[in-house]
This record gives structure tokens, C-alpha cells and sequence, in this order.
């Protein structure tokens, strides 16, 4: 796997927990942030994602909620959330960064897409929905890698 330079820097961790509404180590914080970056990037290694994307999607897609229930609002608010980031926190090129975006406005609608980066980063997330007590399900999982039984029992079976 071809190595690359994290663009989850303490400058855009600073950036996020000061706008962040929710307890910084529930449901949908750091702790779920972390899990997601983990799974992603062993999918990225699998289905050619874009590794920096998928690491800031992890950061970013429960980055602007204001509860831990329903929450429609919270994956545009964390677009707008990377637009006003991107150039002082972290660089991504513009294909990489649109792609980005859809990922994090979409990313509760339930929809797959056959797109890697944005498959890659929506398995990550539904990967760890066990956390909220919901089993994740195969057939709602974008990527054949993600749905592969080893690396399934792997994702859903981390603490």
C-alpha cells in the first residue's frame, strides 16, 4: 500500500472540537471518528479509495451535528463545514474535494454508490453502526470489500 501524509492535523482537530455542539467522546465523536479513519483505510487498500479523502470524511461527517438522534442537516452543514476549512486546514484537490463533499451531504440518505471514494467512505461509517445498538447489513454496504465475510466480522466486531 502506497503510504500517504495524514491530513488529520491538531490544526484541523482544533478547528472541528471548537465548533463541535456534542460530548466530544459520545456516539458520534472522536471515538466513532477513529473507527471510521481505521476501516476506511484498510477499505481504501482494497477498493482504490483516495486515502486523504477518506480520512477527512471519518473527521468531518459528524462534525456539525446538534444531537445524537435524527439529525437530517448535519451531513451539509459538515460540507459546508470542509468548504470553509479546506485551504487553512487541509489541501485536496478539486475532483477529490467534490467528491468529498458528496460524501458528507449524503451520507445518512442510505443510498450506495459504485464510486470508490464515496462507497469507501459510507462503508466505513455504516460499518461501525453497532455502537448505536444497529446491526449493520451486507446488502446496505456499497463495496464487494466491504461485504467479503473476513473483512465484515472485522469491521463490525471492533471495540
Amino acid at each position: 500500500m502506497k503510504r500517504h501524509d495524514s491530513p488529520v492535523t491538531p490544526e484541523l482537530l482544533e478547528a472541528i472540537r471548537a465548533q463541535y455542539r456534542l460530548d466530544w467522546g459520545g456516539v458520534h465523536g472522536i471515538g466513532h471518528w477513529e473507527r471510521v479513519r481505521a476501516v476506511g483505510l484498510a477499505l481504501a487498500a482494497k477498493t482504490g479509495a483516495d486515502p486523504r479523502l477518506v480520512e477527512l470524511f471519518a473527521f468531518l461527517h459528524d462534525a456539525c451535528r446538534y444531537n445524537d438522534q435524527r439529525d437530517p442537516g448535519h451531513g451539509p452543514r459538515a460540507a459546508l463545514l470542509a468548504r470553509a476549512l479546506r485551504g487553512h486546514c487541509f489541501e485536496l484537490r478539486d475532483g477529490k474535494f467534490g467528491l468529498l463533499c458528496e460524501a458528507l451531504e449524503a451520507h445518512t440518505l442510505g443510498r450506495l454508490d459504485a464510486r470508490p471514494d464515496i462507497a469507501t467512505c459510507w462503508d466505513a461509517d455504516r460499518l461501525d453502526l453497532g455502537r448505536v445498538g444497529i446491526a449493520p447489513r451486507k446488502e446496505l454496504l456499497s463495496s464487494a470489500a466491504a461485504q467479503e465475510d473476513a473483512f465484515f466480522q472485522w469491521a463490525t466486531q471492533r471495540p
